[in-house]
């Protein structure tokens, strides 16, 4: 009886060593996995967390590259800055264009009190009037294009321009009257609208800005009638 109840409890106790032994196991391998979910977790944050660094917001009181260029005034709203749709072909219109139309004012101005052709003078007024408010005009758009009034230097001024007249054209004009004057203004201010008419042509086909096309295209009509007229004139003095 003895014997049998050592071997009984020796049987016993292999048996509990076997049944704990796949429990064991199963739990080393339970734990093993937790580790490494929780490895895996804390790469997943740690990667996480430099993606986002870059996003993160800006201390009060500072602002990031675009929320300063939202608020930064927009480019080019200032109407005195010079506008991308003009050329230099625009720019010699303007600078040539205005001391030409200065002179043919001032030769208009002498018709006032030295023409005796009631038309002439009628003509002559029509000069000024239209061609003082398109100095004002050029001008306006060299101030807002930066450039100069005048050329400086360039041989493009005075004599050189198309129909421009020379200082002893315009002391012949000053020292005559009555119609002696009619003729001789006529015959200079047709030379004078010829020169024009070149100008703004040349404008038309070179230049860019849509505004200084569209006044060279008006100088180009009216000034070709007023050659007309001043042809008829000539004709009946």
């Amino acid at each position: 009886m003895s014997i049998n109840r050592s071997t009984d409890r020796v049987t016993a106790r292999a048996t509990a060593r076997a049944t704990d032994r796949p429990s064991a196991q199963a739990g080393r391998a339970a734990v093993l996995r937790i580790s490494s979910a929780i490895a895996a977790g804390a790469g997943a944050l740690v990667l996480l967390t430099a993606c986002g660094g870059s996003g993160t917001a800006a201390p009060a009181g500072e602002s990031t590259p675009a929320s300063a260029a939202a608020t930064s005034p927009a480019a080019g709203t200032d109407a005195a800055q010079p506008s991308a749709s003009f050329n230099d072909a625009d720019v010699m219109f303007a600078q040539m264009m205005i001391p030409h139309h200065r002179q043919a004012v001032e030769m208009a101005d002498l018709a006032a009190t030295r023409a005796a052709d009631p038309e002439v003078k009628k003509l002559a007024a029509t000069i000024k009037a239209a061609q003082d408010p398109e100095i004002e005009t050029m001008r306006g758009w060299l101030e807002a294009w930066g450039r100069p009034e005048s050329a400086g230097g360039a041989g493009h001024m005075g004599h050189g321009m198309p129909g421009m007249m020379s200082d002893a054209d315009m002391d012949l004009l000053k020292k005559a009257k009555g119609a002696a004057f009619d003729e001789k203004f006529v015959q200079m201010m047709i030379a004078h609208h010829e020169g024009a008419i070149e100008m703004a042509r040349t404008e038309r086909a070179q230049g860019a800005d849509a505004g200084a096309k569209k006044l060279a295209d008006a100088i180009e009509s009216a000034q070709q009638a007023e050659v007309e007229q001043m042809r008829a004139i000539l004709d009946r003095l």
